[in-house]
């Protein structure tokens, strides 16, 4: 199938690379059909790194980092932002440090200024330190009362035991109250550094001047981090099923997740996965498991599935807000779909529609700045071919209906689940 896409998708022929002799790597697209630029990175410094006793600390200083630096105070940095129509944020996963930021072309030495000081610089003053502490601490009281956010953690906890995707990223209440600025600036010391960095560029803006601002800001930095982080060990998958119920007073709805493990992001098992999810809780009204939970038995608000995958660790999920009175018929029925999706391939409209919607969906997501700066970002990322996403309608076009089962069987079992919830109804230990 011809990809009539194809031109307007980024490819070893549009995207520029180069890396710093700091071994930051620098990779740029440009895009003059707008009039701005689109600004993403990643660096060492995720929650894989948070001390035992201290998690949340990754998440603590990665939200600090746009609260003044050394030689820029809090207000002139927001101020400066905000005269030029621009905006840069710092966030934090489990493997890695992020930072996205916006700007008109003209102002893309402003972007490269501020954000290489706040990664290099940061004052951490204790003011902003123990605002955002009150900050974090309120956020946690909400998400510990939330039915979603304490389902979706303890599937993580019992998924991924042992494995920093076990723990919350933005910690607990009484890890935060005990990080003080000293462990913050120690953790930035140790962790944050050039060698492992990303910076990916996108927008009306050529390679020459991109590589220019990098070196102008980056160059410099030399930091040597010390430590990588402790996730190279790969959890079990589940033998059995592992339930798991947290009673939240006051709720009238119960959230369900149900999980297994999955394919890694450059395993020749996913896009036959990410395939078979889309039929099987996603296209349509929720696929397969939104029809027959949410469609035709009338026990869930919402029913669906979804695909996360990383560079050594995947998992498939499957979510579900019902009754608490018709929990117990959701898992059942969810469970025997999950069944019926492992004996026998997909049907040929399921497939072909399925494919239809992926292959024309792509290309509406790289209709921004930002959504070609995370294509190329994903590629750069899991080293994957730069032509990667010029071939997608290619790759998913052969894939067939025994791919789908074959690899669907590897990792999906009615009766190896992780299953948990949380809202009305007795804990479950």
């Amino acid at each position: 199938m011809e990809n009539k896409y194809k031109n307007n998708i980024p490819g070893p022929e549009t995207i520029s690379s180069f890396e710093l002799d700091n071994g930051t790597t620098v990779l740029s697209f440009s895009n003059f059909n707008s009039a701005s630029i689109n600004m993403i990175g990643i660096l060492s410094g995720g929650g894989n790194l948070d001390p035992a006793d201290k998690t949340g600390l990754a998440h603590f200083t990665a939200s600090l980092l746009s609260r003044g630096t050394n030689d820029l105070p809090f207000a002139d940095f927001h101020n400066q932002l905000e005269s030029a129509g621009a905006n840069l944020v710092f966030s934090c996963g489990s493997q890695h440090a992020w930072f996205r930021g916006k700007a008109l072309s003209e102002d893309a030495d402003l972007l490269f200024r501020l954000a290489s000081d706040s990664l290099q610089n940061p004052s951490f003053g204790n003011e902003y330190v123990e605002r955002l502490r009150n900050q974090l601490i309120a956020g946690l009281t909400i998400r510990d009362q939330d039915t979603s956010e304490v389902a979706s953690m303890l599937q993580d906890k019992y998924l991924f035991p042992g494995h920093p995707f076990g723990l919350p990223i933005d910690g607990y209440i009484e890890t935060i109250k005990s990080i003080n600025r000293s462990d913050i600036q120690q953790f930035h010391q140790k962790h944050y550094g050039p060698s492992d960095m990303i910076i990916v560029v996108v927008g009306a803006i050529n390679k020459q001047e991109i590589r220019s601002l990098a070196e102008k800001y980056f160059s410099s930095w030399k930091t040597i981090v010390s430590q990588k982080g402790n996730d190279s060990l790969i959890p079990s998958p589940p033998t059995n099923i592992i339930r798991k119920h947290k009673y939240l007073e006051g709720k009238s709805q119960v959230d369900l997740l149900m999980g297994c493990l999955g394919p890694t992001r450059t395993s020749p098992d996913f896009l036959p996965i990410y395939l078979g999810n889309n039929i099987l809780g996603q296209f349509g009204m929720m696929g397969r498991i939104g029809k027959i939970v949410r469609s035709k038995s009338g026990l869930a608000y919402y029913a669906t599935s979804s695909i996360s995958a990383w560079s050594n660790l995947g998992s498939w999920e499957f979510s579900a807000g019902v009754n608490p009175e018709n929990l117990k018929k959701t898992i059942g029925l969810i469970r025997k779909e999950i069944k019926t999706f492992v004996k026998s391939p997909v049907t040929s409209d399921e497939l072909e529609n399925s494919k239809s919607h992926l292959i024309g969906r792509m290309p509406m997501s790289m209709e921004s700045n930002a959504g070609l700066a995370n294509a190329i970002l994903t590629m750069q990322r899991f080293g994957l071919d730069f032509n990667y996403y010029q071939k997608y309608a290619e790759s998913i076009e052969k894939i067939t209906a025994d791919q789908i089962l074959s690899a669907s069987q590897k990792y999906l079992h009615p009766d190896h689940l992780v299953i948990t919830s949380a809202g009305p109804g007795e804990d479950i230990n």
